[in-house]
């Protein structure tokens, strides 16, 4: 008998029709992702993912085209995890064969037992069974997403946050023998990730400027914002899975702020403050005293507040109305038009724009559109080429992956990613726009 609940929440199936092909077990995109997220991040058996890739493959159906698209991006989800573990594998045993040297040229983190007063986790510990090097992945895997969302809010960095997730777990395997289990891998991982990013913020020594007006550029009459060359976008669908809190602490403006503070404050408010440890959890991952922890809040506290808005409600990244929704539609919609006049009228009067890394930024609605105008205008000798854009979500927010087609061309390539802010009537207060080379990590196509 065919399945007539939605196997994620439970609601009815949509009626299939005259529609050939196998049917659908999922109501909506939206819980075909959610399933396909829950089945990543659950910790995972690698038997158990191998049988799965091969159910995938084998239940793959030519006709139609949709239903081969949704089995499709299913069997690359489970073979990419796989991938990783394998990966991993691999690189744990050239770090076995070859001895074991430390990742940074100064070592912080102390990967031996933790001190006696740390209590027994109800997690998973790595004293159950003699780790291999694909036992090992497998496990570390499963704590892929959380850990990699911790380093890029101690960085700023998609880029970044990938490479010291791999260091992390690297790290971790080398320090595997002194380890016994008795608080959680969870726990312990952070404690390696958290010290890597402070040995990577002491190499790269970076320091957040201000954006600087260009010769012959009218960049509006407001201050130059914060000029964050290393900042980058996260996708909303590699955050763990506490959705909410996930997306608050991954705000541009917070991501933005957080970088004006001293590395071991920002580790100490990320934390205590983003991610709720208590404050001898974080003296531990940080190997120092409550009391040191405490007094880098003090002083990271109001540090943060003064790089944020006065408001809350001005910046906070709530869960996008259907009228900010709507407003997207239109915006994608007005640039494939070339329709100046309908961008021009979705703009807040005080919105503002900045390109990390490039030196470009506006503030207020008029010198953006003069900006824009010329790009826009197909009879200019710097038109840019027609548009298609492609929606997606970023650090909580509505985004757009812009595409160009240029003059002469037929092919629409990578442009811009724009992660937008709204104001609660759908008009546009704030446009960053990144470079497109992180498309594929948002689920975006280089070209179209």
């Amino acid at each position: 008998m065919a399945v007539e609940t939605c196997a994620s929440c439970g609601g009815p199936l949509p009626a299939r029709a005259s529609r050939r092909g196998r049917s659908s077990v999922y109501c909506s995109a939206a819980c075909r992702q959610k399933a396909y997220r829950e089945r990543q991040d659950g910790g995972g058996d690698l038997e158990e993912l191998i049988d799965s890739v091969g159910r995938q493959a084998r239940s793959l159906v030519p006709r139609p085209a949709s239903a081969l698209y949704a089995g499709v991006t299913e069997l690359s989800a489970s073979v990419a995890r796989l991938r990783r573990i394998a990966r991993l594998a691999q690189e744990t045993a050239g770090v076995r064969e070859s001895g074991n040297h430390s990742v940074t040229q100064a070592r912080v983190t102390e990967c031996a037992e933790p001190r006696g007063d740390e209590t027994p986790s109800e997690e998973t510990p790595f004293d159950e069974t003699p780790f291999d090097e694909t036992g090992f992945a497998a496990l570390t895997e499963s704590y892929r997403r959380e850990i990699r969302a911790h380093c890029y809010r101690m960085t700023g960095s998609y880029d970044d946050a990938e490479d010291l997730v791999q260091e992390t777990f690297l790290h971790a395997w080398r320090a595997r023998d002194g380890y016994q289990g008795r608080a959680s891998a969870r726990t312990w991982l952070y404690r390696i990730a958290t010290n890597a990013c402070l040995d990577f913020q002491r190499r790269t020594a970076r320091r957040p400027q201000r954006y600087e007006p260009l010769p012959g550029m009218d960049h509006g009459a407001g201050e130059p914002p914060a000029r964050i060359t290393w900042l980058q976008p996260y996708p909303d669908d590699e955050l763990p899975d506490s959705a909410a809190e996930s997306r608050e602490t991954v705000e541009l403006v917070l991501l933005a702020a957080l970088q004006h503070l001293p590395a071991r404050q920002r580790a100490a408010l990320v934390l205590r403050d983003l991610l709720g440890l208590t404050a001898a959890e974080s003296a531990r991952a940080l190997g120092t005293s409550v009391a040191s922890v405490n007094s880098a809040l003090q002083r990271a506290r109001p540090a943060l507040r003064e790089q944020l808005p006065a408001s809350r409600t001005d910046w906070t990244a709530t869960p996008p109305t259907d009228v900010q929704r709507a407003a997207l539609r239109r915006y994608m919609a007005a640039a494939e038009r070339l329709d100046f006049d309908a961008m021009a009228g979705m703009l807040a009067e005080d919105v503002t724009l900045t390109m990390p890394p490039n030196p470009f930024w506006f503030t207020g609605r008029d010198a953006l559109l003069r900006f824009l105008r010329p790009s826009l205008d197909p009879a200019s000798p710097v038109f840019l080429g027609h548009w298609r854009h492609l929606p997606a979500r970023a650090n909580g927010q509505l985004a757009a992956g812009g595409y160009v087609r240029r003059p002469g061309t037929n092919v629409y390539r990578a442009q811009v990613l724009d992660v937008l802010r709204f104001d609660g009537e759908g008009r546009i207060t704030e446009i960053t726009s990144f470079e497109p080379h992180l498309f594929p990590a948002f689920g975006l196509p280089l070209r179209l």
